[in-house]
């Protein structure tokens, strides 16, 4: 529960939210809005990011509002999850905010979420930083839990920005590449592969929200996900037990090389080497911030590359991304 009441969080209503406005200072703490920003061609009015922040590589020189309260870079999986549990419980963000640089940089939007207590800075601590303002920046807060709430996030986004007629460009774009995906993956004549797609490493997590989703528009059936809700811990035992045709390696957070430096804790488990993924070297490591973590528009990028390891077949002329996925039992990048 918020410690504002919603007057002092400058919360849109409905009917706020239905008429487009315009922003000029705009901050975002999450990186999936800060990438919906510039591709809504707002470059030059981002103000201030997230330490998290990398995409698009123009706006990384931006002022940092937020960062995290401990260096993930330097913890193992393990040590992370362990440090974050410890603080939600406590009642702790795992961010902190520059409120000196928030107040110098004097926005006019701010960007920020609801989704995740570990991917961003949480609506209540934003709403703290901003009480003594004035005047007080107008807030957005998203809360996408699915692709299709994603995508209007882009409009919402734009809404708010005085974007609105690219943000619907953009957006059915987006959707005619999603489509496109959907006519040729679901279907009588395409085999649904079983799916388990693991979100952390130590301990190990089942994925949730959009992931999926992804899986069945790319041709699969995620036997042990959980859609439209957040991750959980999954038992090392019910993983051999569903014994998955495909795994997709996409650690929150960590893109391939960063999963790699710790896959051995996944690997050296017991039965790792009996599931039929590994057998038939169906194990993919994913960039997970660049395609899957974040609830921005490069979702649907994660979803050709996941339809491209499903099913090649479909896709004869598909180049994945550069470092976006790599054959974990071939030890090359796709």
């Amino acid at each position: 529960m918020s410690l504002y009441p919603p007057s002092r969080l400058n919360h849109r209503s409905p009917e706020e939210d239905a008429r487009e406005a315009s922003a000029e200072r705009i901050i975002t703490t999450l990186p999936s809005a800060t990438e919906i920003v510039a591709l809504l061609g707002l470059e030059d009015k981002l103000v201030g990011i997230t330490h998290e922040c990398d995409y698009p590589p123009e706006i990384r020189s931006k002022p940092v509002v937020m960062e995290s309260v401990f260096d993930s870079n330097q913890m193992t999986s393990r040590e992370i999850d362990d440090s974050v549990l410890e603080r939600v419980n406590q009642g702790k963000s795992v961010y902190t905010i520059d409120e000196q640089l928030l107040r110098s940089l004097a926005p006019d939007l701010i960007i920020t979420q609801e989704l995740c207590e570990v991917c961003a800075t949480p609506l209540r601590e934003v709403s703290k930083t901003i009480a003594n303002l004035n005047p007080k920046p107008r807030i957005l807060s998203l809360n996408p839990h699915n692709l299709d709430e994603v995508l209007q996030d882009i409009i919402r986004v734009g809404r708010a920005t005085g974007t609105l007629e690219q943000a619907k460009k953009i957006v059915t774009r987006l959707e005619s590449r999603v489509d496109n995906v959907k006519d040729k993956c679901i279907g009588s004549s395409v085999e649904r592969l079983s799916v388990f797609c693991l979100e952390w490493l130590d301990p190990v997590y089942c994925s949730g929200d959009w992931m999926p989703e992804l899986v069945k528009y790319a041709g699969g059936n995620e036997i042990l996900g959980k859609f439209g809700e957040p991750s959980t811990v999954v038992e090392w035992e019910d993983v051999l037990k569903i014994d998955p045709e495909v795994i997709f390696v996409s650690v929150c957070g960590y893109d391939v090389r960063r999963t790699l430096s710790e896959i051995s804790t996944l690997t050296e488990k017991k039965g790792w080497s009996d599931l039929r993924a590994v057998r038939n070297a169906k194990v993919f490591v994913l960039d997970s911030p660049s395609y899957y973590s974040r609830s921005g528009p490069r979702l649907v990028d994660g979803l050709e590359i996941m339809a491209f390891l499903l099913h090649p077949e479909l896709f004869p002329d598909y180049k994945a991304p550069k470092l976006s996925a790599y054959s974990l039992n071939e030890r090359r990048f796709i």
